[in-house]
């Protein structure tokens, strides 16, 4: 029997709605003595096999496509660092992450993942890594957390359904971008962390063609999903439900690991809709439109990855959506936390076999107040601000509530305003002289003056970074996006992209969002 011969079972129903960055435009150098060449060994690399614990119901070995060409367009040098890769050559870069050699410890061959899902709320059972696989697991150097590096665009697997496996280079760059200045407004996300051009010529029919080619790799804490739960629930296998539980409990959620199943279950699930809610706030503080929010695209960390259609909101628009197929808005900026909600009503759909529905049905409605705490916790770290002394939780609330209130009516630029209010009333002088004063001046922002009186700047507020002697804060809308391509396509001139990515990381120190070093 397929998998795709047999129909969803038990629904469920939801309760309530150094630099990291180096300009590699250029063919690879031959190394130097002073780099690895990937012959020898990583002796700062701990690399782990973990996922393959799983079994093989769980992926399908693969091998990688071969490419024609491969230039080496970008490296994220600071990550690199994090886990013990930042020695390596260029040369031996391309080895691993084009090439993909296997790194030493790791897996010898890449896993392609199994996994169904909802996209746009339609069950596909015929879903799993299409153009993508599990190359390599390792640990952080700091925080000893387990990572993975998978991939995007490295060829066809068994789930590929008659797609060619591959990733346009304009769809690597925008990934990029993306993550870059994701991580520099504080939102937990996957990092680009390698982006190789591939000498293929791909057929697209929503970029020009002939397209460009590349492989993206990306660090991401997890590639399991909610999707991959789905899976097994579809597949009527109760036991590798159980099987998956354990296994993402002992990898990411060590603390609860001791408990009896069902409340290890259910500790799980609860601390999943904590770490989803965090995500989606973060989304909505960041002004953030991930454009895709299918069950698939939705990790066990609750960690943001795999960027398609993303959009950045040129100002607070709840309809504001990202993908041109989107055509309900299902996906917009304002629905981002019930699009969210939904998916972890089906990742509770999975656990009913393990939890009581009582208890599954509680930790959804935590959903909500979670929300709401990490969202005042992200637009304060945004505004670099903190309750005055005496001040509490009350304050806090009237801030972000009327903030967010006068981002709607206003419609003022989203980014600027964040940008001119940075250290609160501390920044008032700063605010006045804006692009976007006028908005300040009115009836309308009268309520977030005073709701800044009981705040002042943040021990990290850094107002003394030149970052914040600018007319504008680094944004990343759209036409900007198109206009860092343009060069690339028309000319490989790739100075405007690496002079935005240098920009993003000047934003990242001031407000002290840049990756920290390994040593504790």
């Amino acid at each position: 029997m397929t998998e795709a011969s047999k129909k969803p079972v038990r629904s469920l129903q939801a309760i309530t709605p150094g630099s990291p960055f180096r300009r590699l435009d250029v063919p690879p150098r031959l190394p130097d003595s002073s780099r690895r060449t990937g012959a020898e060994p990583l002796s700062d690399f701990r690399p782990s096999r973990r996922h393959a614990d799983l079994g093989p119901d769980f992926f399908d070995v693969v091998a990688p496509a071969d490419f024609p060409s491969a230039i080496l367009r970008y490296r994220n040098q600071a990550w690199a660092r994090r886990v013990g890769l930042d020695d390596l050559s260029d040369e031996a870069w391309i080895a691993h992450f084009a090439r993909f050699t296997p790194l030493p410890g790791s897996f010898e061959q890449p896993l392609a993942l199994r996994y169904h899902g909802h996209q746009f709320r339609s069950y596909n059972p015929d879903l799993g890594d299409g153009r993508g696989f599990l190359f390599a697991q390792l640990h952080d150097r700091r925080d000893r957390r387990l990572l993975d590096l998978g991939t995007k665009g490295s060829g066809t697997t068994p789930w590929s359904r008659g797609a060619d496996g591959r990733l346009t280079l304009k769809g690597g760059v925008r990934e990029v971008l993306a993550t870059a200045m994701l991580e520099a407004l504080g939102v937990e996300t996957s990092k680009s962390f390698s982006l190789i051009e591939t000498g293929e010529a791909l057929e697209r029919g929503d970029e020009p063609s002939p397209a460009r080619s590349a492989v993206l790799v990306r660090l991401s804490h997890s590639h399991l999903r909610i999707g991959t739960f789905q899976r097994f629930l579809f597949l009527e296998q109760p036991e590798a439900i159980g099987r998956l539980v354990d296994h993402v409990v002992e990898t990411y959620y060590p603390a609860i690991q001791e408990a009896e199943p069902a409340e290890r279950a259910a500790q799980f699930f609860e601390a999943m809709v904590a770490r989803v809610a965090r995500m989606g706030a973060q989304w909505m503080a960041a002004g953030f439109v991930h454009g895709v929010l299918n069950t698939d695209n939705i990790n066990v960390t609750g960690e943001s990855f795999d960027y398609g259609p993303w959009r950045f909101a040129p100002a607070h628009d709840p309809a504001f959506t990202a993908a041109y197929f989107d055509e309900w808005g299902l996906y917009s900026f304002g629905r981002q936390p019930e699009a969210l909600f939904w998916n972890l009503s089906r990742l509770a759909d999975c656990l009913l076999g393990l939890v009581p529905k009582e208890r599954l049905e509680a930790g959804l409605k935590s959903f909500g107040p979670a929300l709401q705490d990490a969202f005042a916790e992200a637009i304060l770290a945004r505004l670099g601000v903190t309750p005055a002394q005496g001040e509490g939780e009350g304050a806090v609330h009237r801030l972000v509530g009327a903030f967010w209130a006068f981002l709607e009516t206003s419609r003022a630029p989203f980014e600027q305003v964040f940008f001119d209010w940075r250290g609160g009333l501390a920044s008032e002088p700063r605010a006045a002289r804006s692009p976007a004063g006028e908005h300040y001046a009115g009836d309308a922002f009268r309520p977030v003056h005073a709701a800044f009186q009981a705040m002042r700047p943040a021990a990290g507020a850094n107002l003394e970074h030149p970052y914040f002697a600018r007319e504008k804060p680094c944004t990343m809308l759209i036409d900007e996006v198109e206009a860092l391509w343009a060069p690339i396509a028309e000319a490989d001139d790739w100075s405007a992209f690496h002079a935005k990515l240098a920009a993003i990381e000047t934003m990242a120190e001031a407000t002290g969002t840049r990756p920290l070093p390994p040593e504790a």
